[in-house]
């Protein structure tokens, strides 16, 4: 059977506004075909019109093989793992989510030489805009840790920067349940073109995540319009069901996602993956006390990493999981996805 190529991914999961953003064909297109436009809610890839596959009939599905959106979506809440506990970061990370305990493995593994780069996320400090990064260094991954995943953005388009152009041969990975679900297909796929990528991934962490925001349309026509938010007054922001946002006063204020939802990535609404299910290691807040983050290790790969941190005296871990709690989430994104 000839491999799908664009057209189809566009006709299948573009056109239909299933896409979720994650930017993995950008990453793998061996022509550099496609990439994202700028502006409020981008629900999709453009391309440039030239693929080898339609164009010069050479054999590519590049892109069709590692997009998230084809398929069946997954129906388990918590899915397999090997261990679950609680976990924070035993040094101080100036801008932690939860108990930093991610950064505090990724910070680990870089300066253990387990890994050499970190694909993720950072943002402005003023605009809270964010972007798809590379990085290399511990120090840089501690002053940019804080989770943007709220934001959408293309995060695997970093990918072929770290993979190909810099030539980096253990590569960490981390992102929301779309990017898990894509770097899973690159790493099981028997795509040729899809080998260096997989060959360099050494580990997948996957963030908890409900569904993610248009950053204009939640911070220009919600934050800043209706709730008279100014950007320079938050000090963080997190999803638990609700969107939370601290301010730098250190005041609170809850807004439903009912109100959210015009902000609310297309794609993300048939996303019925909560728990980041085929990641190494997956990790939230939900299920934890305030200044711990849950962890979910779900391969040896995954508990290698978290020992070799734990050894290192950079995480502390304690039993104490609500899974009762992320169970009960996971089930509401699925029931809220599937009966559209």
């Amino acid at each position: 059977m000839a491999e799908k190529s664009y057209l189809d991914l566009k006709s299948e999961v573009w056109d239909t506004k299933k896409c979720s953003g994650c930017g993995a064909c950008i990453a793998v297109c061996p022509a550099d075909a496609l990439s994202f436009a700028e502006g409020e809610m981008v629900v999709s890839p453009r391309s440039n019109g030239y693929c080898k596959q339609v164009n010069d009939s050479v054999p590519c599905g590049a892109c069709y093989a590692v997009c998230p959106r084809t398929g069946d979506q997954p129906n388990e809440t918590v899915g397999n793992y090997l261990e679950m506990f609680t976990a924070k970061a035993s040094f101080e990370i100036p801008h932690r989510q939860s108990g930093g305990a991610v950064t505090a493995i990724l910070s680990d593994a870089l300066d253990s030489g387990l890994i050499d780069a970190v694909v993720t996320v950072t943002e402005d400090p003023w605009t809270l805009r964010p972007s798809s990064v590379v990085i290399t260094k511990s120090d840089v991954l501690i002053q940019e840790a804080g989770s943007r995943y709220s934001w959408w953005v293309p995060l695997l388009a970093s990918l072929k920067e770290a993979a190909i152009t810099r030539k980096y041969t253990k590569i960490a990975v981390i992102g929301v349940p779309c990017v898990v679900q894509a770097a899973t297909r690159i790493r099981t796929s028997d795509n040729d073109l899809l080998r260096p990528y997989a060959k360099a991934i050494r580990l997948v962490i996957g963030l908890f995540c409900t569904e993610t925001f248009d950053y204009a349309g939640l911070v220009q026509g919600k934050l800043e319009k209706k709730y008279a938010i100014a950007l320079h007054e938050i000090k963080k922001l997190d999803v638990k069901g609700k969107l939370d946002i601290l301010k730098q006063d250190d005041t609170y204020l809850s807004i439903p996602l009912a109100d959210l939802e015009d902000t609310i990535r297309p794609g993300c609404r048939i996303c019925t993956d909560f728990s980041s299910l085929g990641a190494d290691i997956s990790a939230g807040s939900v299920g934890s006390p305030a200044g711990y983050t849950t962890m979910i290790i779900r391969s040896a790969t995954g508990k290698g990493f978290v020992e070799n941190a734990v050894r290192n005296k950079k995480l502390m871990i304690e039993s104490g999981v609500d899974v009762a709690a992320i169970e009960k989430l996971a089930a509401t994104k699925i029931r809220k996805n599937t009966s559209k």
